[in-house]
């Protein structure tokens, strides 16, 4: 189907209209109209080709809420005008042990990427939420609860479920000590989710000038990681801490705050870190983890999870053309914490 988007042709060219041809929707396909799509750390890698894979023209986003428009004759779980979700990925293989298990986003040959993969069947280069239309699986399509407001709710589908799944996978729940680094787009989903799971919560920040968001948030206080005597009288403090910094840091301070076995998840950073000193590892027989997006299951679980606990990003809505001065503020952390793009804006644009 022939639909518009947002389109960059190089790493240089900033983010422009452009109409494209969506694959044809196969019978077990969902057709959406895009209503609101996040703008994500990993689009403006993507733009700018950070990681040194992206092919042109890209259209990002991967955090995607719309209505269903069609519904293909082999689609049991929507219908037309049902409000869904697309986060991270539009397809797997849906037959090794990782798809059985319900943890897609580790099929063994590859999760498709909503943008920057490549369909299964026509081969065709994936593009993303930027635009006015989607054709996806029906299985990659979740459902929105009633009471969850769309208009903020996009960005759970990747800062969301980013800090939700590590939040699961160490089984945080009420006694728990945890950490976040970095209070942006992931950190401060983390801080939210974890205060909701019954944790006890600690930002950890260069300085305090953050201390009032962080507490307004739901953590319990705030670690001022340039203060050596602070940080050392939190030595052992924490069961996990989850690490949202987007660009290569130095995780060596962070090691000696775990307890014995805890485990420092990196969430955030896609590329190399400084190196490690294996000594808090081995003493304090520490972890250092990484955990990507989750998986179908996971994720549906995070989105009725927030609608009873009353949990929503807080973003700040733009317009689909001022995208491009959105990606120059991001790169100044200039967002409490999220944008998200309206795409009635997108016709006008």
């Amino acid at each position: 189907m022939r639909t518009i988007g947002f389109a960059c042709t190089s790493a240089e060219a900033e983010l422009a209209p452009a109409h494209f041809d969506r694959r044809e929707a196969r019978p077990n396909d969902v057709v959406m109209e895009i209503l609101y799509c996040g703008v994500c750390h990993s689009d403006l890698h993507w733009a700018r080709n950070d990681w040194g894979w992206t092919l042109y023209p890209a259209i990002p986003g991967h955090e995607i809420i719309g209505r269903v428009i069609e519904a293909g004759p082999d689609v049991t779980r929507h219908k037309v005008g049902d409000i869904v979700a697309v986060g991270c990925m539009v397809d797997s293989c849906q037959q090794c042990d990782q798809c059985h298990k319900g943890e897609e986003q580790l099929c063994r040959e590859g999760n498709t990427g909503t943008y920057g993969g490549f369909d299964r069947v026509t081969k065709e280069y994936t593009l993303g939420g930027y635009s006015k239309h989607l054709v996806v699986r029906e299985e990659f399509a979740l459902k929105v609860p009633t009471g969850l407001d769309i208009s903020k709710a996009a960005p759970l589908l990747c800062a969301g479920i980013t800090t939700y799944s590590p939040l699961r996978t160490w089984n945080v729940g009420p006694g728990s000590r945890v950490g976040v680094i970095g209070l942006g787009g992931l950190g401060h989903m983390a801080v939210k989710l974890a205060a909701a799971m019954g944790a006890s919560v600690t930002v950890l920040s260069r300085s305090d000038s953050k201390k009032h968001d962080a507490l307004e948030l739901g953590a319990d206080s705030l670690l001022v990681s340039s203060d050596p005597e602070a940080m050392a009288r939190s030595a052992n403090a924490f069961d996990l801490i989850i690490d949202t910094v987007p660009v290569d840091h130095d995780i060596n301070p962070y090691m000696p705050l775990l307890d014995v076995d805890g485990t420092l998840v990196i969430v955030g950073q896609v590329g190399p870190i400084a190196a490690p000193s294996t000594v808090p590892l081995l003493l304090g027989r520490r972890r250092i983890a990484g955990s990507p997006i989750g998986g179908l299951k996971q994720t549906q679980e995070l989105l009725d999870f927030c609608a009873r606990k009353n949990i929503l990003p807080d973003v700040e809505m733009i317009c689909m053309d001022e995208i491009n001065h959105a990606f120059t503020r991001m790169e100044k952390a200039d967002v409490h914490y999220r944008f998200v793009i309206d795409m009635a804006s997108l016709q006008a644009a």
